[in-house]
């Protein structure tokens, strides 16, 4: 009878997370790099289809049908999509490089993840918990 060691291990190697060997760091900056990048396709994606869903159900006389701003609402999506993926707004690529190398997650990461909520929550104004409307 096989049983099931309590241990946590890596599902490539099957070995212990504290015992698997350090990362390259030259394998793990291409990692980042690939992650990133596939972060900001995946959102340069999205952000295409709400904006296609909008221009179909936009006026004939909206701005949204007109061919020139449709080719600059493009470039600024695809500026904003990179600018997410690069501060990792969406935890893609933290997932992904979580899986393609499980012994860097178990290091201690230069930017942790509670830090960017945080900061959001702090410059947003605080509501009044009885009304709703912003105090200053």
């Amino acid at each position: 009878m096989n049983t099931i060691d309590s241990q946590k291990t890596s599902p490539l190697t099957d070995a212990p997370p504290d015992v698997l060997p350090a990362v390259d760091p030259a394998i793990k900056a291409k990692a980042t790099d690939a992650a990133v990048k596939f972060e900001a396709f995946f959102l340069k994606q999205m952000i295409s289809q709400m904006r296609a869903g909008t221009r179909a159900l936009a006026d004939e006389d909206s701005p949204d049908k007109k061919r020139v701003n449709q080719d600059m609402l493009d470039l600024a999506d695809g500026l904003v999509a990179d600018a997410l993926a690069q501060q990792r707004a969406f935890g893609i690529a933290d997932l992904m490089l979580k899986q393609v190398l499980p012994q860097a997650a178990n290091a201690p990461a230069a930017r942790t993840a509670s830090a960017a909520p945080d900061a959001a929550l702090s410059s947003a104004p605080a509501r009044s918990p009885s009304n709703g409307k912003t105090s200053a």
